[in-house]
């Protein structure tokens, strides 16, 4: 196992608050926490679950849940003959994903393959959050993100031993690589890459797919400059079916 790996856990069982500069047991972004208004979804994903038919997973945000938007030709196309199924629920952040699969996601499932991508609200969305100060606009620093993820990844291996994880790098945001909450996500996925042990948990960064020569994000890819339209999830899933494709036949 890496040694950066090794000292991401000891950091995440706070043996050390060293290295990511916070214990994650005071950070919201490992602290499971229910999404208000998303309780008909969660529900939803639970009832997949026992039904326990899902080989293929894909966990995430409004990105992931976007496959049953503007995503749905290509879902169709590439994921629907592999019997996937959409656990994406808009605005979630790792916390969020925690608690869900605290509360009965993949209960009953035993999948092959989660394709798992997550972070981007942590990082870029300013939540409420309460505190002992009070009420406070809360983001996730790009160490707070990669110790949820980080999380996911340990919980979700403990409820499904047998299934290997894709964890692919947060899309890129904003205009150019200039743009703050891009820089974030950089380095967060930087964090993150280091979860990877290629036996069980993979990484891809396919990011460089969604950007032009000179870095910038084509509002021709990403309309709002972060959620891709119907032409970014055919790149998105080209980028990654060969992968997919190899982790589920393993």
């Amino acid at each position: 196992m890496k040694t950066t790996f090794l000292f991401f856990q000891l950091c995440l069982l706070g043996l050390t608050s060293i290295g990511f500069g916070q214990d994650a047991a005071k950070s919201l972004a490992v602290t499971p926490s229910p999404h208000p208004g998303k309780e008909k979804m969660h529900e939803l994903f639970n009832d997949i679950s026992k039904q326990g038919k899902a080989p293929l997973v894909f966990l995430g945000d409004s990105i992931t849940a976007g496959w049953n938007g503007k995503g749905k030709v290509a879902w169709q196309k590439y994921w629907a003959p592999l019997g996937a199924a959409n656990f994406g629920i808009g605005g979630d952040r790792t916390e969020h994903i925690l608690w869900r699969l605290q509360n009965g996601n993949y209960d009953g499932l035993k999948p092959k393959l989660t394709v798992l991508m997550i972070g981007t609200n942590n990082t870029g969305h300013e939540g409420r959050a309460m505190s002992e100060h009070g009420g406070a606009v809360y983001s996730s620093s790009a160490e707070e993100t990669a110790q949820g993820v980080a999380e996911i990844v340990q919980l979700l291996k403990k409820k499904q031993p047998q299934m290997k994880i894709l964890i692919l790098a947060i899309f890129p945001r904003g205009a150019d690589a200039m743009d703050p909450k891009r820089k974030k996500n950089e380095k967060a996925n930087q964090l993150i890459a280091e979860l990877a042990d290629d036996k069980q948990v993979y990484f891809m960064d396919i990011n460089e797919k969604f950007l032009e020569e000179d870095g910038t994000l084509s509002r021709e890819i990403m309309p709002d400059l972060l959620h891709p339209n119907a032409a970014g999830y055919e790149i998105w899933s080209k980028a990654i079916e060969s992968k997919v494709t190899e982790l589920m036949a393993d």
